[in-house]
Formats: structure tokens, C-alpha cells, sequence
């Protein structure tokens, strides 16, 4: 149980992240030379800062070790107009079956 004996987990900042993207981009530096530059300890950890970068997913490049990372978790101006435009239409709607109610409750007036 728990973690294996000596394996710890390596923080390696942006700027490392980006700096091996760019010599991976440039073609003249091999998997192995990149880890030797950055102390990178497995060559994987390249391939999916590539794959990030590939796919468009660099806000990932910021993340820390081993934290699931919600991008764009903020709604975004439009989903926040969205989001109270809903809101105010349930409560328009409530509102009117509320008066309903509230006719039906009043005895009529003399």
C-alpha cells in the first residue's frame, strides 16, 4: 500500500515545460538530451507535455503535480448572462403562479 519505495512525485514549473516544448520544436534535441538539459526523469512526462501542447491544452502546462485542474471553471460572461436570464424566468414564472395562489386564497371583495 501507498507509494513505492523511493518514487516521488517532480514538480517542474511553466517555464520548463514551455523551454522542452521549444527545443522538442526546434528537432535538434533527442528525448534523452532534453531530460539530461531539465533533469527529467522519464521520457513520457515529455510526450504528454507535447500532446498537451498538440491538442491545444497548454493552460495545463500550469497545473501541479497530481491536482485535477478544471479549466476555464469560471463561467464565462455569456454563461453568466445565460445563467441569470434563467433565473429570472423561473422567477417571473413562480411569481405569477404565486399570484394564482394568492387569487384563489383572497376571498372575493364586496
Amino acid at each position: 500500500m501507498g507509494s513505492k519505495k523511493g518514487s516521488t512525485k517532480r514538480f517542474y514549473p511553466e517555464e520548463i515545460k514551455q523551454a522542452v516544448i521549444q527545443l522538442k520544436l526546434s528537432g535538434n534535441y533527442t528525448n534523452a538530451e532534453i531530460m539530461e538539459i531539465h533533469q527529467i526523469k522519464n521520457k513520457s512526462q515529455i510526450k504528454t507535455w507535447m500532446k498537451w501542447y498538440r491538442n491545444g491544452e497548454t493552460h495545463r502546462l500550469v497545473q501541479s503535480v497530481g491536482k485535477q485542474y478544471s479549466y476555464n471553471a469560471e463561467l464565462s460572461e455569456l454563461d453568466e448572462l445565460k445563467k441569470k436570464v434563467r433565473y429570472y424566468e423561473v422567477k417571473e414564472e413562480l411569481m405569477g403562479k404565486y399570484r394564482e395562489l394568492e387569487r384563489r386564497w383572497s376571498p372575493p371583495s364586496s
